[in-house]
């Protein structure tokens, strides 16, 4: 198979800082707005996701808008999954937290054994690319878990947390910068933080005010951070290529 996954570029990072905050919106609108429930909602998207992530798998080029529709895809049901097990499950955002960073890091270092490393500048066969959707997904259900422990359990607020992972965002960009840390490494930290930023973000938007949200209409939210993402696949014309190293 040819390279499969998006070159990663300033726009590659907008997007996904956009799903990632759709993911929360959209989640959210559908367990909550639509009153389905964590657990319905999650059999929902995770049967969106199987169907997306199921046609990427068989594709043999790299297609910018399926690709951004599976990393969509596993931030909606990374927020239902997270919320259903950090919540309804009863363990708590931090017991979620732990559960799902060792499954994060299982999964890596399956990865690594299989292939010898994850790197992701070349997604190219099956095995790499089984990995790289399962890491995504777990990342994404981790970073929702991670942003709602940090805002509510941490006290710092949807606002404070937003603040704060930027921060951290911001001290991985200075790592990549001026460090020779492995690259692989830092873009799954970036990766990983992406999400508790897009998540907070997102809860800011959408939360009651009570809770210290802006109580803006959540499918609203979710319908024009799905258009702003078409909008910048279609300008920015996202291609193939290191996917990791630049």
């Amino acid at each position: 198979m040819k390279n499969k996954v998006a070159a990663v570029t300033l726009s590659f990072w907008i997007i996904k800082i956009l799903a990632t905050t759709l993911g929360e919106t959209g989640g959210d609108a559908v367990s909550i707005e639509l009153g389905l429930g964590y657990e319905r909602a999650t059999l929902i998207f995770a049967a969106i996701f199987a169907v997306l992530v199921t046609a990427q798998m068989k594709a043999r080029t790299f297609h910018p808008f399926l690709y951004w529709a599976v990393i969509v895809a596993t931030t909606t049901v990374g927020t239902t999954m997270a919320d259903f097990c950090d919540r309804s499950l009863g363990v708590g955002y931090i017991g979620g937290s732990l559960i799902l960073g060792g499954l994060l890091a299982t999964t890596l270092v399956a990865w690594w054994r299989a292939c010898g490393t994850i790197s992701v500048s070349i997604i190219a066969t099956h095995t790499q690319e089984g990995f790289y959707w399962l890491a995504i997904l777990l990342s994404n259900t981790l970073g929702t878990a991670l942003g709602d422990f940090l805002a509510d359990d941490g006290g710092a607020g949807f606002l404070g947390g937003t603040v704060i992972f930027a921060g951290a965002l911001a001290l991985v960009a200075a790592a990549w910068k001026f460090t020779g840390l492995s690259r692989a490494g830092l873009f799954w930290a970036a990766f990983i933080l992406t999400r508790p930023f897009g998540a907070t973000f997102g809860d800011l938007l959408d939360k009651a005010a009570d809770q210290g949200g802006l109580e803006i209409d959540r499918i609203t939210a979710s319908a024009v951070f799905a258009l702003l993402i078409l909008a910048l696949i279609v300008l920015t014309r996202p291609r193939a290529g290191a996917h990791g190293e630049a």
